[in-house]
């Protein structure tokens, strides 16, 4: 699919993610839909006649091919909802954008993908928390993701550059700019291992209804989210509350109870909306990534017998490692009604474990 279309897609009028992608999933080649007339349309269930009159492809396609100049020269990709490389976690959730745009050296669909967010008025405590923790990732192959904010996130970007951990930083505006501006170094740092991504195209100002649509990627994209220091409200308790929304793991570090930036961690612990941790190790093991964390054993030569359907799924789960159920049923071609029994089969023969958030690994 050429990149105007592909941006096109995200102009339509009338045209939310949902409804697009529904509509997508009646071509086998998304261009068809460009093609397709109005009368072949109006039979996909859901297009009513208001979205129809309001579609004017044509349009949207001459509004993308603006861009394609801008993105060559300022090295600027794309991924598409549909690509391999395309976060896959977030494609899970059903408000997830159908293109992201992408500046950097980034793998989104690594085994192990952490946000780590918190308050723009980051304390001593706080920052320490980052330290000790971040410290703990190196050499884990772990991602780290967060908002580029003032705060916890800059200084969890900051220490990953230094640490040599990929981190990708999820903006809320375009990539024509770094906002906040002061974060520019940082940020051009992180191009080298990790880099920048946003759902906005270059020209989208950081606009306040922006960061929370900005923080469900932040959340969508992980396997986890970690808070450190937050007040009773803010960006750092959406993305918490998003995560539980997509049945992410959302673990937070508590606080003095007189603190203003502790509150917020200290509440959602209080209504089980996170899980306390101390430390990295009450993380890792929480996540059950303690073994996951070695070299795979040579177990799984001991069960070559396995049939034509559990092999499909073991050759994801080496690929991938670390993979939902409905992912699993989609890229095996499974049925989600077999799938649940075949998983279970594989778990008393020690050759799968569920993780948290109803996933699967070897």
């Amino acid at each position: 699919m050429s990149l105007e279309h592909q941006i096109a897609l995200t102009l339509l009028t009338g045209g939310g993610k949902k409804k697009i992608r529904k509509i997508l999933a009646h071509f086998e080649d998304s261009t068809e839909f460009f093609k397709a007339s109005k009368h072949r349309l109006k039979t996909i269930p859901g297009i009513g006649e208001k979205f129809l009159q309001q579609l004017d492809r044509n349009r949207a396609l001459k509004d993308a091919g603006k861009y394609t100049e801008y993105f060559d020269k300022h090295k600027i990709e794309t991924l598409f909802y549909k690509d391999d490389e395309f976060p896959y976690r977030l494609n899970q959730c059903d408000d997830a954008p159908i293109l992201l745009y992408k500046k950097g050296m980034m793998d989104c669909n690594l085994p192990r993908v952490v946000s780590i967010v918190g308050t723009r008025n980051a304390s001593n405590y706080g920052r320490k928390i980052c330290e000790d923790l971040l410290h703990s990732f190196v050499g884990k192959d772990i991602v780290v993701v967060s908002g580029l904010a003032y705060g916890i996130d800059i200084y969890t970007h900051k220490l990953c550059t230094e640490l040599g951990i990929q981190t990708i930083g999820v903006l809320g505006h375009g990539l024509d700019r770094i906002y906040p501006h002061a974060h520019t170094p940082v940020a051009k740092k992180m191009l080298e291992n990790g880099g920048l991504l946003s759902e906005f195209l270059p020209g989208s100002n950081p606009d306040r209804e922006n960061f929370p649509m900005r923080n469900r990627i932040v959340a969508g994209m992980c396997d986890a989210t970690i808070v450190i220091e937050s007040g009773e409200r803010g960006g750092s308790l959406i993305t918490a509350e998003l995560a539980n929304d997509y049945a992410r793991d959302v673990f937070a570090f508590p606080g003095d109870i007189s603190r203003e930036y502790s509150k917020g961690c200290n509440y959602l612990i209080q209504k089980n909306k996170a899980h306390l941790i101390t430390s990295s190790d009450d993380f890792f093991e929480m996540m059950n990534w303690t073994d996951q964390l070695k070299p795979l054993s040579n177990q799984l030569q001991l069960f070559a017998e396995l049939d034509e359907q559990e092999q499909k799924i073991v050759s994801i789960l080496k690929e991938m490692q670390d993979v939902s159920m409905d992912v699993l049923a989609i890229k095996t071609e499974i049925p989600i009604r077999l799938m649940s029994g075949i998983l279970l089969g594989l778990e008393l023969k020690g050759v799968v474990k569920a993780l948290p958030g109803k996933r699967f690994g070897l």
